[in-house]
């Protein structure tokens, strides 16, 4: 490990020898039969469907792919996603990203947060299909693409669809509280039994799991897909990879998208922001259930004042959606039906009847399909599925096509006709009775007195435990804004219309609020509003100047960056910031192809990233000056060679954490920006960059032969025999020539069956036979 490493506070996890390690043993063996020393088995079916879309990196051998294509293999977390229920082929060939990717990835992570809290006799029903985690578990997969398109009103009125549109279903108290077992979140709970946890404390822990915001969990799940690319690159890969590592460039690397989703996912839940604040939470019971109403009211008592009450800084009048689970197999539909339009009655239009099957279903039955697979889970959560799928070989729970089909149609009339209905009129609402007059002239009148009033914030004293003044509504004790104060107000408006990607008044919400939270000197919330007001701005589809950029978008980015770590210790939230603000100015073009490569290196420099997002953020900030086209027949103003220059420095920082296929691309992709041939750097002008260039070769040459289990001395010595051979050869064309006696040639001649060996090669020789060679002169 490298100093830099040592020094790195985010670093990832140490594992053990025999998953971190991918130098194999120096043996002269077969890579065959090395394989029970590598990180991940190959005979695991499970573990490779997991792993199956770091085939999109690897060089495609002319004898076939490595690997299966992602349209044949589940579970792949690089896959599009699950369109109606089953796995989708990619839209993009493999290997390559759209160039708005990372825009989509925005788009889909902020999302509506749904809750759910379903009774005792609902997740045993569930558990009963074989889901471990009962209710929640089941609709999961089914929200994170809604079937059909979404229409949505904007703020003037303009209705636009989305065919990409998705909500989030989460435990309702998800990453509240303390985390069982301590403040680390175990990544090896695993269900005891197949029909749910063993105890409350395992039930945790996977609540737990589902909560993102631990950037080493994100770089320990990176690190495993690497190990597995790094396994899969067989020795075809390695005969032919000179002619292949040009075709994929970095810029389209799948790591860093996964990189980026992770980063994205699970977002927590907190007081300065409002996505993971439920929008609406699901209340399921069952048809077994001997008292349904009353089971109904109990949950939403719960939810109100009882043990699932959220925070205080949680603005607790959220929609409550009523379900009701029937039981196909063994319950009255009639009986179903009747209690289905009582509940309508008791609690209004905002219910749905769903009509499951409880048999299990497995996959020779005819009408059965694979679950989808959640694409939006935390890091945590996948090492713990990579940990689960160790131990098993079909990792896959199947469903009756009819109940997908109930899923679907369930998860389209939640969306479509009760939460997003309900959030347009809520914008609606928060926008002409508290932003409106924000807007106004008495607004700012009331914003300038706050900050130069006596009693201000400002003029108060400095010690943390003095009580508020009495014009701000921030709790600089407990570090938020009470949920009906204007400021939470607005930032949940902000938040909403966000969600429902009408981002231009997102953005002017955004900045109305950083000037409130920095008068309360609310430091979170205003890194906060600076961050999404930056995101806001640049997500809309006008273009901006290089002023406007340099003004406010810079600007906003510098103070949230800086705030998230220098003043609230959130090294999180600071990497989310700089990797949403640089993809974003990415996709602005050239123009802004320098902005991104610079807060690329913020990231850098500020440390908040381990070695493997180093790795990844080094070929960002290379991938960003390679997209700035220059002009002319000379082009003017391009960034090749600083380009290629950080290219070298990823292949360095790969070559460190010992990823040889990561560094022989970015080696590749080094040596085309500098304009020289796949088979060296010997073209290549600058002396220095020339040699330290073939010593990466060389070192990424070196771990090559190591993971194909080859031994260096070996390699040595079996050159030495061979110069031996050929010299042997030499001297038996010259003894032509000589007509006296002289030692019989080695080369192609067999020893009798039973005659003495020919060669001396053991203390048993024949001493009549050496005046025979005494005068042979041949030494």
């Amino acid at each position: 490990m490298n100093p830099l490493q040592d020094a790195d506070p985010l670093q990832s996890p140490q594992y053990s020898n025999s998953e971190s390690s991918l130098v194999l043993p120096k043996i002269r063996a077969s890579p065959v039969a090395s394989l029970a020393g590598l990180p991940y088995r190959r005979s695991n079916p499970s573990l490779s469907s997991l792993f199956a879309s770091t085939a999109s990196i690897l060089p495609k051998s002319r004898s076939g792919s490595v690997t299966p294509t992602a349209p044949l293999v589940a579970g792949s977390v690089f896959s599009p996603g699950a369109t109606h229920g089953a796995a989708s082929p990619a839209s993009t060939p493999q290997g390559s990203q759209p160039a708005d990717e990372a825009r989509t990835l925005i788009l889909r992570s902020f999302v509506p947060h749904v809750g759910v809290f379903a009774s005792a006799d609902a997740d045993e029903l569930v558990q009963q299909k074989g889901l471990p985690g009962g209710f929640v578990e089941l609709v999961r997969p089914f929200g994170e693409r809604v079937h059909g398109k979404v229409t949505i009103r904007d703020s003037i009125g303009a209705s636009r669809s989305w065919d990409d549109f998705g909500i989030r279903f989460t435990g309702l108290r998800d990453g509240i509280g303390v985390p069982p077992g301590g403040a680390r979140r175990s990544t090896d709970s695993r269900p005891g039994t197949a029909n749910g946890y063993r105890n409350s404390t395992e039930a945790a822990d996977a609540a737990w799991l589902r909560v993102g915001g631990d950037v080493r969990s994100i770089e320990e799940v990176v690190d495993r897909h690497l190990a597995y690319a790094e396994e899969q690159s067989g020795p075809t890969d390695y005969l032919n990879h000179k002619q292949n590592t040009f075709e994929t460039p970095i810029a389209s690397s799948p790591f860093y998208a996964l990189y980026l989703r992770r980063l994205l996912s699970g977002l927590p839940m907190a007081p300065h922001e409002t996505f993971s604040h439920p929008v609406a939470c699901v209340l399921a019971i069952s048809s077994r259930s001997p008292s349904p109403i009353e089971e109904l009211r109990r949950l939403y008592t719960a939810t109100s004042t009882g043990d699932q009450r959220l925070p205080h800084w949680v603005n607790n009048e959220f929609l409550r959606y009523y379900v009701l689970v029937h039981d196909e197999d063994h319950d009255d539909i009639s009986k179903s039906t009747s209690l289905f339009e009582q509940m309508k009655r008791h609690f209004g239009l905002h219910c749905h009847l769903l009509r499951l099957r409880t048999n299990q279903c497995v996959s020779s039955d005819e009408d059965c399909i694979r679950i989808p697979t959640c694409e939006w889970i935390s890091a945590s959560e996948e090492l713990a599925e990579i940990h689960r799928r160790e131990d098993i070989s079909d990792p896959n729970i199947y469903l009756h096509e009819s109940d997908a089909a109930a899923l679907r149609t369930f998860v389209r009339e939640l969306t479509t006709q009760s939460i997003v209905p309900v959030m347009e009129r809520l914008i609606a609402t928060w926008n002409e009775q508290v932003a409106s007059r924000r807007r106004g002239i008495s607004g700012r009148f009331m914003s300038l007195s706050k900050k130069w009033s006596p009693f201000s914030s400002s003029r108060t004293s400095s010690n943390p435990a003095s009580s508020n003044p009495s014009n701000t509504n921030y709790d600089s004790l407990q570090g938020f804004y009470r949920p009906d104060s204007p400021e939470a107000t607005m930032r949940k408006l902000a938040d909403y219309a966000f969600m429902l990607r009408d981002f231009k008044l997102a953005s002017s919400v955004y900045d109305l609020l950083r000037t409130d939270f920095n008068t309360d000197k609310a430091w979170k919330h205003y890194a906060a509003a600076n961050e999404m007001c930056a995101v806001a701005t640049l997500m809309t589809p006008a273009n901006l100047s290089s002023k406007t950029r340099t003004e406010n978008v810079d600007q906003m980015l510098e103070s949230a960056s800086y705030s998230f770590l220098s003043r609230c210790g959130a090294p999180f939230y600071a990497l989310r910031t700089l990797a949403m603000g640089l993809e974003l100015l990415k996709l602005r073009g050239s123009s802004a192809a320098d902005d991104a490569a610079r807060w690329a290196t913020k990231a850098l420099e500020m440390r908040v990233v381990g070695p493997v997002g180093e790795a990844l953020f080094t070929e960002r900030v290379s991938a960003c000056y390679a997209s700035r086209k220059g002009t002319g027949s000379m082009s003017w103003g391009s960034r090749r060679r600083k380009a290629a220059f950080w290219a070298v420095l990823a292949a360095d920082s790969w070559v460190k954490l010992e990823k040889g296929v990561q560094a022989e691309k970015c080696l590749s992709e080094a040596g085309r920006l500098y304009g020289v041939d796949a088979d060296g750097v010997t073209d290549l002008p600058f002396e220095g960059m020339r040699i330290f260039m073939r010593a990466l070769s060389e070192t990424v040459g070196a771990l090559r032969r190591a993971k194909r289990g080859f031994d260096e001395r070996a390699e040595e010595r079996e050159a030495d025999e061979e110069t031996l051979a050929e010299d042997e050869v030499v001297e038996e064309i010259s003894e032509t020539l000589d007509k006296r006696p002289h030692r019989k040639s080695l080369v192609g001649i067999g020893a009798g069956p039973l005659g003495p060996l020919d060669t001396p090669l053991s203390p048993l020789r024949s001493t009549e036979d050496e005046p025979r060679f005494k005068d042979d002169q041949f030494e």
